[in-house]
């Protein structure tokens, strides 16, 4: 387990538990890591994706209750210190990403504003 990572990004037991019911229901998956980065785009700026991936040159790798995520360098800037959760609650439910780096969020929670950088894709 990369110490860097640690201090980047963590899976809550919640979270690990759905990406393993998400690899168990799609064997295409099943193996891969969760790619959790960053890319423009999204109300405030920045958004949040996360995929089944491979690892990747220059990626850090993290394993939390036998799910493996990694995080690409530039995403890395933005997700330091972030926790990924998941909910099942009717109501806002899903995937969520708490981040410290966050200066501004939008409503739907898929995406911020980082401090000190801003990219406004509202046509503003």
């Amino acid at each position: 387990m990369s110490t860097e990572l640690q201090q980047v990004i963590e899976l809550t037991s919640a979270a690990a538990a759905e990406v393993k019911s998400m690899q168990a229901n799609k064997p295409e998956d099943a193996g891969k890591p969760l790619r959790v980065f960053v890319e423009k785009g999204g109300c405030s700026g920045m958004q949040y994706s996360m995929v089944f991936d491979e690892v990747r040159e220059g990626d850090s790798v993290v394993e939390y209750d036998g799910v493996k995520a990694v995080v690409d360098g530039f995403s890395l800037n933005y997700l330091r210190g972030a926790v990924v959760d998941f909910s099942d609650d009717l109501s806002g439910g899903g995937f969520k990403i708490k981040n410290p780096n966050a200066a501004q969020t939008c409503g739907c929670g898929r995406s911020f504003e980082s401090q000190g950088k801003s990219w406004n894709s509202c046509g503003t």
